[in-house]
């Protein structure tokens, strides 16, 4: 049943309007999905290593769906603590093996021989033979004793591995020699771009999440006390803005970077230190027009104190413009955080982000591998495009002419 407009609340009248505004709504759709890959983490990846940062030199800068033989061989670590929640607070699935490209290979009764990936298809590699219980155990080299089928080794973490060679051969064969496939190619360290393009997803969102959480905690409490107590108190917080506002933003935020050293959380926290401006303007000129409201007034004739007041009578009426200004200032993160990290004072390696990734890559741009530095470059485009089209929407949706 369709309520009538004249018993909607704000709110639900506001949402309609968002709702009929289909840039918006795109905008809306592509911020879930980044949010969604950012949470899943590396339980979607590829490489669900920390970073997507395994490094295989000689599958360097191979095109898209580029595909290469692998070969596993035991690590030593465990996947009994790998899960969803360890991939998402962590950024890494543990592994129990590396892989190794291999051109390739034979497999005897106890031995698997080959040659390894040199680069070029055509072109085989060195040459490699290593008995079949070391690909598949940890074992310690030199502790390795076979006799008449059986077999005993110490492994890496110290204990004594008894086996038997009977099917060792087709283990090896179905479960460590796997094909791997490329689908966006890799950069020009042999790392999986499509993995480094989906954990930079992270890196961005973060970086805009916690900067504007910064910004509004210092723009909302300055601009708040400022045009509700007024006087001198708001004399000396709008001199504050004004020459924090008169410093380019860019500038202040190096500035700040090399004062607070490099560094992903540096980052954030140099760029929330440098919105809040924005934020407290628009909340300072908000709270002018409403402390001398009916309701203001009311409030204070009961005695409420001005941080109640403030609090719960004063801020959640001003919250439109607020979460406009929001929307805009994460993009204005994401793309500060990029041209930081392109720089060279941003998220250091070998963390996954999109402007360090066009660093290392914009030398291609001429090439017909100018894909490693255009793929991250449209990331950031469509997402901050995203959040541009979200705030423009919210901008609509919240003004009080429009109707439903």
């Amino acid at each position: 049943m369709i309520q009538p407009n004249s018993s909607r609340t704000p709110a639900q009248r506001a949402w309609l309007r968002f709702r009929a505004n289909r840039q918006a709504m795109v905008g809306l759709v592509i911020i879930a999905v980044a949010t969604l890959i950012a949470l899943l983490g590396a339980n979607i990846r590829p490489d669900t290593a920390q970073d997507a940062n395994t490094q295989q030199v000689s599958i360097s800068r191979k095109a898209p769906n580029f595909q290469v033989t692998m070969l596993r061989i035991a690590s030593g670590g465990s996947e009994e603590n790998s899960g969803f929640f360890n991939a998402l607070f962590f950024g890494s699935k543990p592994k129990a093996y590396f892989e190794i490209p291999i051109h390739s290979f034979s497999i005897s009764s106890d031995t698997i021989s080959g040659y390894y990936y040199s680069g070029e298809d055509n072109i085989p590699g060195r040459p490699f033979a290593m008995h079949l219980a070391s690909v598949i155990f940890p074992i310690e080299p030199g502790t390795l004793e076979c006799s008449i089928g059986e077999c005993a080794a110490t492994l890496m973490n110290g204990s004594i591995k008894r086996f038997s060679m009977e099917g060792v051969d087709e283990v090896v064969g179905k479960e460590h020699i796997v094909k791997k496939k490329f689908l966006l190619g890799t950069d020009k360290f042999g790392r999986d771009m499509f993995s480094r393009l989906l954990a930079g997803t992270i890196i961005s969102l973060s970086v805009g999440l916690i900067s504007v959480l910064i910004s509004l905690v210092l723009g909302i409490g300055l601009g708040a006390i400022a045009g509700y107590f007024g006087g001198g108190i708001d004399d000396a917080i709008t001199w504050l803005i004004n020459v924090i506002w008169s410093i380019p933003t860019l500038l202040l935020v190096i500035a700040i970077t090399f004062a607070l050293g490099k560094g992903f959380v540096q980052v954030f926290i140099a760029v929330g230190l440098t919105m809040w401006v924005e934020v407290a303007r628009v909340v300072r000129g908000q709270v002018l027009s409403l402390r001398h409201m009916e309701y203001i007034e009311a409030a204070r004739a009961l005695g409420y104190t001005p941080m109640r007041i403030i609090l719960v009578h004063v801020i959640p009426n001003i919250m439109g413009p607020v979460i406009v200004i929001s929307a805009a200032n994460f993009a204005s993160a994401i793309l500060l955080e990029a041209g930081l990290s392109f720089l060279g004072i941003g998220a250091q390696i070998p963390m996954a982000s999109w402007g360090q990734m066009i660093k290392d890559h914009y030398a291609y741009i001429t090439t017909n591998m100018a894909y490693l530095a255009i793929l991250p470059g449209l990331c950031i485009m469509v997402l901050v495009l995203a959040f541009m089209l979200v705030g423009s929407g919210l901008r609509d949706a919240m003004d009080t002419r429009s109707k439903a």
